[in-house]
């Protein structure tokens, strides 16, 4: 059976990472497709690794004009190959903001017709941002891309972080947080993921399973050289 993995968060949440690393894996068992929704943010974009994606085997889809000057981004009509054509997994990186959101709602009634438990919609959720830092903005992001998205969440990702500084920390501010969200709302958290060593230290903490999903130690493909940014002026 298909599996259709959507991945929704707000800027800095890793949700893009994520996706990226869920496709990567899928690709070393069966054909994978990447479809990136993200309508807003030009900043960390799947096609930055377009060469490293197909040398994987996947097929990359993007929105059109992506990586140039033109700022209005479109969805191009190859995104109907995630329902038409026989792939053993499909991975969508969508943006959690209205935009991102209802371009995922575009697509409902397709979404609608895969096999009941082939999707998994996931809210990807680092609490170090702050549109995400409490049990009550985690609630709203819910809602907005419930209502927007018109799918339901089926399922929480705690992905605490701060970049190269992250620590355990990260991780159990993360778990405490998402456990309310899920006691609130019956989401179970579904997974914790993170760099291998603050993963490993947070899971020495003995934190309660079902609050924990399962672990995912992930590595980082998109990376940005802060210093020559800063050192350049932009």
């Amino acid at each position: 059976m298909k599996k259709v993995f959507v991945f929704v968060g707000n800027f800095g949440s890793g949700k893009t990472e994520l996706a990226l690393n869920t496709a990567f894996r899928a690709a070393q068992k069966g054909r994978t497709e990447l479809i990136d929704l993200d309508m807003v943010n030009t900043y960390f974009r799947l096609s930055e690794r377009k060469e490293l994606i197909e040398s994987k085997g996947i097929r990359l889809i993007s929105p059109n004009y992506v990586c140039t000057n033109v700022e209005t981004l479109s969805l191009p009509a190859e995104v109907s190959s995630a329902f038409d054509q026989d792939w053993d997994t499909v991975v969508f990186d969508v943006g959690g903001d209205p935009v991102g959101a209802t371009a995922l709602g575009r697509f409902h009634d397709d979404f609608m017709k895969l096999p009941e438990g082939s999707l998994q919609v996931l809210l990807v959720v680092n609490v170090r941002r702050p549109l995400s830092s409490t049990p009550e903005r985690i609630m709203k992001l819910i809602d907005e891309t419930v209502r927007n998205a018109r799918l339901n969440i089926t399922g929480l990702i705690n992905n605490t972080n701060l970049a190269g500084e992250t620590g355990a920390d990260e991780l159990q501010d993360g778990y405490t947080v998402l456990r309310e969200v899920s006691d609130r709302t019956g989401i179970p958290v579904v997974c914790t993921s993170g760099l291998r060593l603050p993963l490993e230290a947070f899971m020495e903490t003995s934190p309660e399973a079902r609050y924990v999903g399962e672990t995912l130690a992930i590595d980082t493909f998109l990376h940005r050289d802060w210093n020559s940014f800063i050192h350049h002026g932009l």
